[in-house]
């Protein structure tokens, strides 16, 4: 059933007429042209189609795009402002945590949502908190390491 629907995406409301049962992920991809969120599994066990939903990190393959309706959307292209990337898409580039960069979209999404939450995590608060993401390059290491750095930058 199509639906008149509007939220905010990327710091602007945005209104759109949708079959409602469509996943986040297609209208992101599909009708916005947001490819910077990924189809990995379909299922929500990959992480590579991770979105922030009110801050939080989700799997826009599992969610109806009526459920955001009136909520707050960020893509990965929705972190960089003003033509600078946010702190942690630059850590993901100075330690070199993408290889092939198709998780890299929904890593650095859940990593902003843990810092959110815990601004100065652990070390077992970052593996634990991206566990659910999957990287088949094994960038894992870096990975944890640019979040580290990220984690700093981000607190001063």
């Amino acid at each position: 059933m199509i639906t008149r629907i509007e939220f905010k995406l990327n710091h602007e409301w945005i209104r759109l007429s949708v079959d409602s049962e469509r996943t986040l992920l297609w209208v992101l991809r599909s009708d916005l042209g947001l490819t910077g969120t990924k189809y990995g599994c379909g299922i929500g066990a990959c992480g590579a189609c991770t979105v922030l939903l009110g801050g939080e990190a989700v799997r826009s393959c599992t969610i109806p795009v009526i459920n955001v309706k009136g909520k707050d959307v960020v893509t990965v292209e929705g972190l960089a402002m003003n033509g600078h990337l946010h702190p942690l898409q630059k850590a993901f580039v100075e330690h070199n945590a993408l290889q092939c960069g198709f998780c890299t979209p929904g890593m650095i999404l859940t990593a902003y949502s843990l810092l959110l939450t815990k601004p100065a995590p652990k070390e077992e608060d970052i593996i634990e908190s991206m566990e659910d993401n999957l990287c088949r390059c094994g960038s894992h290491q870096r990975i944890i390491q640019a979040i580290q750095s990220a984690a700093k930058k981000m607190r001063r």
